[in-house]
This record gives structure tokens, C-alpha cells and sequence, in this order.
């Protein structure tokens, strides 16, 4: 598209201004290629259930072995390999579909 555009310049523009066209984009296409990489770098944004890995959840329903667990305001399904009481944490070890893998906190 850039290409097209560079050309497009070139040939019609009166003489210049072509090629002041042609660099002009250029510069601005560097510029923006450089910012974009810092900015996603620097700020790369973190959503998806994959990110409750690791994180901490209370449980509401019993896990003995399926119960509910609120994470982050949430009640999500949740299995635990040991039973775990209502009130207790426990800790997000993996996701299977919409169930998320616990294990007692401590």
C-alpha cells in the first residue's frame, strides 16, 4: 500500500513535492513503527482466563471435589484434589474449559 502510494507521488505530484510526499509518509511510517513497538512492549495488556493462573481465590461452596470459588468478583466451578471449605483460599493451579484446577493455600 505504501508502495502504491510512493508511486502515485511520484508521478503526480509536480516535481518536489513527489518526492517531499514519498518522504514525508516514510517518516511518518518509521515513526509510528517505533512508538507502537515501545508502547505494546511497555503496556502489554493481560486478559483471558489464562491469567488466574497463579492468583488466589476464596472458596464459597465447598470443593469435595467440585465446588465454587470467587476470584477477582467472579464465581467461577471449580475441582480440588482435597476437600477445601467455604471461607478458605486457595490458590488457581490451572483452567480446564470453565472449571478452574485449585489447590488449598498454605
Amino acid at each position: 500500500m505504501l508502495l502504491v502510494a510512493a508511486l502515485v507521488a511520484v508521478f503526480l505530484l509536480p516535481e518536489p513535492w513527489g518526492v517531499v510526499a514519498v518522504a514525508g509518509a516514510l517518516a511518518l511510517e518509521i515513526g509510528e513503527l517505533l512508538f507502537w513497538r515501545r508502547f505494546v512492549r511497555r503496556y502489554r495488556l493481560r486478559t483471558g482466563p489464562e491469567t488466574l493462573i497463579g492468583q488466589q481465590a476464596t472458596v464459597v461452596e465447598a470443593c469435595d471435589p467440585l465446588g465454587q470459588v470467587r476470584v477477582r468478583g467472579e464465581l467461577w466451578r471449580a475441582h480440588a484434589s482435597d476437600t477445601v471449605e467455604p471461607g478458605e483460599p486457595v490458590r488457581i493451579a490451572a483452567i480446564d474449559g470453565l472449571t478452574l484446577e485449585v489447590d488449598a493455600d498454605g
